[in-house]
């Protein structure tokens, strides 16, 4: 962001906090692309056929208006990363409606993407992960191959720090600075592009090590 946008979304922050919905909802829209990619990402791909990144959207803005009081009341969180935590709300709320007790098998699991203090919560990272890395796959004949590698890949990355898959997440996948990626893990800028640069090159070595044959796999 320049200094002529910074300037402007100061103003527009200052509106917004006024009570000006207009200066509020160009925020938001400000951010609509940026998040979108988060759900994308994040949305667990059995609910793909039944709700798309638009709906999620759409409730996650809905939802920040209402609270919107609480985002003017903080000041440590930026307004894109407090409204990607408001995703991370909306997503949960829709694997749990939708999936029901599915999700209580661990295999399976989609928890809030937005905190590492959780096995469950990082098996959703690590699912998601994989999901985006075959997405392109077009080795495999059968549904019982692609599981193969999708297991494989599972495994592999499992063996990955865990602060390390989920930066590998925020910066590759979702696309955050590396000042939003630090402050989403709580460390320091250094050091969350430490663990990126680390995370990916690990994982192109994994890459590197499945099973011939695949083509297409996604980094």
């Amino acid at each position: 962001m320049n200094a002529e946008d910074a300037s402007e979304a100061a103003l527009l922050l200052n509106l917004a906090a006024g009570g000006d919905m207009d200066a509020w909802g160009t925020l938001l829209a400000r951010h609509q692309e940026r998040l979108v990619g988060v759900i994308t990402f994040r949305l667990d791909p059995r609910l793909r056929g039944r709700i798309d990144a638009a709906d999620v959207m759409q409730e996650t803005f809905i939802a920040a208006t209402a609270h919107r009081a609480e985002f003017f009341q903080q000041s440590s969180q930026p307004l894109f990363l407090w409204l990607r935590w408001m995703v991370g709300n909306t997503l949960l709320d829709l694997h749990r409606h939708h999936l029901g007790a599915q999700m209580r098998d661990v295999r399976r699991e989609v928890h809030s993407p937005f905190a590492l203090d959780g096995a469950d919560c990082d098996d959703g990272t690590r699912g998601a992960l994989v999901e985006q890395l075959t997405g392109g796959v077009t080795g495999p004949a059968t549904a019982a191959a692609r599981a193969e590698v999708q297991a494989l890949l599972h495994e592999a990355l499992g063996k990955m720090d865990p602060i390390d898959r989920e930066a590998l997440a925020l910066r590759h996948y979702e696309h955050l600075t590396s000042s939003e990626a630090a402050q989403v893990l709580g460390i320091q800028e250094h050091a969350a592009s430490k663990r990126y640069l680390r995370a990916l090159e690990r994982l192109r070595e994994m890459l590197t090590e499945m099973p011939g044959g695949l083509t297409g796999l996604r980094l």
